[in-house]
């Protein structure tokens, strides 16, 4: 029997993927005046609206193929894309048959979170460079895989956490460390994001004749879906979603770290929380409230996804923030999202101010072929990543609880019982019983290894779970 190319590659593809061998491993660095070629994998919002302007309105930048599950999504994009640009792309279903050109010298990754590790290990083994959205991973384990798959083939990853090419935070963050407010007492970080209910079908949800629900599922459990959409709600379901704490969260965590100079995980943590007021499909917290215990300072972490009340129109609110990072410090205290420094008085005594492109400092690091010139590469998007799924980890294996073990659990830590007197009055405004949520213990963590002392539920979560033939490669 005779076989094309495609099918020969299409098949070793596969056989790669299990044993964790390269597919191809060719690439050159791009230099200054030669067009890079961008093949783009998932065309949701992001996708769409974010990576083809992204890429395509840099000079000598041209998206040149698309992939997705979803033929509509995929055509709609084609056409938006003809229309606005002047150029047609090939389009693919299977996304490792447009990693199999060879023409093309980066991937830009927009598909949902629990297939950016596998999809990006594909794409480094077919010697592409790669830009993934955030969370870099779905599991502590894979995120290390993906770093993994880059040194190995010697690729270009860089993580959509673009707050790392924004010259405000830089700026605040210098201000910060040189020492003008004093030394970093904690940091607060949250995300006060209003979500409605998923819904919870009778009968699961149907899928459109146009989406490969099996290619969609991949490394996922491929189940009947009992909410009332397929795309973005993926996002808050363990199956394939990491929750508020860690997709939007990956954000806040990145740059709070990134001000703490903290490079690893933390020493330990905790999480509270539960998934209040929706008898739903999805099953991530809805409000939730993270202990990150560094050696430096201690990161707290809140989601509210409800309103600030029982019939109100608005979310809560952090100091007058919705979503952000303050940095609290001896002299006062600091709002990276704002760009705004107050004494102890209340008294705005510094601004930050200052844009970036992180799709711009990515296609800049392609052309020199220097990693150090990216801002955000894979290893600074797993660690933080992986401290959000940390986070995640301890409510995960946790338990409903009395208020009266709550209360003992978070103990007499000032920090904590302020961050949790904040969670038990949004509760009670919203006509939530305290004593329904899910108190995680607390995980003493080893980062230099990236898994729990001595918890094997929470060291399994750390590894991940694949259906097959989606398993994760291991490079390390």
């Amino acid at each position: 029997m005779t076989i094309t190319r495609r099918q020969f590659v299409k098949r070793s593809a596969a056989t790669a993927v299990a044993a964790g061998m390269p597919m191809v491993v060719s690439s050159q660095v791009c230099g200054a005046n030669e067009e890079i070629r961008v093949g783009i994998v998932g065309l949701g919002g992001r996708g769409k609206g974010a990576h083809v302007p992204g890429f395509q309105n840099q000079k000598g930048v041209k998206v040149v193929a698309i992939a997705d599950v979803d033929q509509q999504r995929m055509g709609s994009a084609a056409d938006m894309i003809q229309s606005k640009y002047g150029h047609k792309v090939e389009q693919f279903t299977d996304m490792r048959e447009m990693f199999e050109r060879e023409d093309i010298d980066v991937i830009a990754n927009a598909t949902q979170n629990y297939w950016h590790g596998l999809s990006t290990i594909w794409a480094c083994q077919a010697g592409k460079h790669v830009y993934v959205e955030k969370p870099l991973s779905h599991y502590i384990a894979e995120g290390r895989q993906m770093v993994a798959a880059a040194r190995k083939y010697d690729r270009l990853v860089q993580c959509g956490t673009q707050h790392r090419s924004e010259a405000k935070f830089s700026k605040a963050i210098e201000w910060i460390r040189a020492g003008h407010l004093g030394e970093i007492k904690y940091v607060t970080a949250f995300a006060n994001k209003p979500r409605g209910s998923c819904g919870k079908r009778q009968t699961p949800l149907p899928i459109p004749d146009y989406v490969d629900y099996e290619r969609w599922c991949g490394p996922a459990k491929k189940v009947p879906l009992y909410r009332n959409q397929l795309q973005y709600d993926c996002s808050f379901d363990w199956n394939t979603g990491d929750g508020e704490s860690c997709n939007q969260g990956v954000h806040e965590v990145d740059v709070a770290r990134w001000c703490l100079g903290e490079t690893m995980l933390p020493q330990r943590v905790m999480s509270l929380g539960g998934r209040f007021a929706f008898d739903d499909a999805c099953d991530v917290p809805n409000t939730q409230i993270i202990y990150y215990d560094f050696p430096s300072a201690p990161l707290l972490y809140e989601v509210h996804n409800l309103r600030d009340a029982v019939g109100s129109t608005t979310a809560p609110n952090f100091r007058g923030e919705s979503v952000g990072v303050i940095v609290n410090c001896e002299g006062g205290s600091v709002s990276l999202y704002r760009g705004v420094a107050w004494d102890n008085d209340g008294q705005q005594v510094q601004t930050f101010d200052g844009g970036g492109d992180h799709f711009a400092n990515f296609i800049d690091a392609v052309r020199s072929g220097q990693r150090q010139d990216l801002n955000a590469d894979v290893e600074v998007g797993h660690v933080s990543t992986a401290i959000c799924h940390a986070g995640n980890i301890s409510y995960r294996v946790g338990h409903i609880a009395t208020a009266a073990e709550q209360q003992a659990a978070v103990g007499d830590n000032p920090l904590w019982n302020e961050m949790y007197d904040r969670f038990a009055d949004h509760l009670k405004a919203n006509e939530i019983d305290i004593n329904t949520a899910t108190l995680g213990p607390w995980l003493e963590i080893d980062p230099q290894h990236e898994r729990f002392h001595n918890h094997d539920e929470a060291n399994r979560i750390v590894q991940g779970f694949y259906r097959e033939p989606y398993g994760m490669p291991e490079l390390t």
